[in-house]
């Protein structure tokens, strides 16, 4: 059995994590940190990290960025593998990220959906063939009680279809305030809120009188939390200190 600690336990993506782990037969939670204890479980859950003493094999993180920092140091000072699906993550604290997995290994992705890799394989593929003529749009859909916009598997998308590209591009979010046409380089990137949308995410390409589109839609938050308990597999298994991602997770299963 692996042992594992949840990381944003009492949240809607931990609580689906917790409740997969427990069906899996493969994973035990010794314990659960979040700012917001109240919310019963049986396992212990804390408000602060020091107070945890539970021993365990990863540490899987849906919470907050406002908690990263002290979760890296947390898991380094421990010696735990970590899964990190927080989103958000970005400059100073990302390479705080890096120089942690240097230490311990570290599972980082923004989407533990296999389908979302595939997809990004796909716009990689299509912006080689296409970018050079098609413009390319990306619109991703999620309830109205996420927090960040865009989400950061937009930003994935978005790096992937960079990837393939001849050209630095550039990534425009608002179209409000610059009255211009479209710029060739651009990608733009779109954010909708609404209703209880688990995740939507779809990438334009549009060219001259066709547009070619690749999309993803997440029927329920158990696909995210399926994900991130294979991450865990995997670093568990693979305990050199790097960081990995869903390319690396993906290989090691075909």
């Amino acid at each position: 059995m692996i042992r594992m600690i949840m990381s944003g336990c009492n949240g809607r993506m931990g609580q689906a994590v917790v409740s997969q782990a427990q069906a899996s037969g493969k994973f035990i939670v010794v314990a659960g940190y979040d700012s917001f204890a109240e919310k019963k479980n049986d396992f212990p859950v804390y408000s602060a990290l020091d107070q945890i003493t539970e021993e365990a094999d990863v540490v899987i993180d849906f919470s907050n960025i406002s908690a990263t920092e002290a979760l890296l140091e947390f898991c380094q000072s421990r010696k735990l593998p970590l899964v990190l699906a927080t989103t958000g993550i970005a400059g100073e604290l990302e390479q705080k990220v890096l120089r942690t997995a240097e230490m311990i290994p570290v599972f980082k992705s923004f989407n533990m959906s296999l389908g979302i890799s595939l997809l990004q394989a796909l716009v990689r593929q299509a912006a080689k063939v296409l970018g050079d003529t098609y413009d390319i749009e990306i619109i991703e859909k999620h309830h109205n009680q996420k927090l960040d916009a865009p989400s950061g598997t937009a930003i994935m998308i978005a790096q992937a279809a960079a990837a393939s590209l001849n050209f630095e591009p550039e990534y425009v979010y608002d179209r409000t305030k610059a009255h211009q046409k479209r710029d060739h380089k651009e990608i733009g990137i779109h954010a909708v809120r609404g209703g209880t949308i688990v995740g939507e995410h779809e990438a334009m390409f549009i060219g001259p009188n066709e547009i070619v589109t690749i999309g993803h839609s997440a029927q329920s938050r158990e696909l995210f939390a399926n994900g991130a308990l294979k991450a865990a597999e995997f670093i568990v298994a693979n305990r050199k200190p790097m960081i990995y991602n869903m390319d690396d997770l993906v290989a090691s299963l075909s």
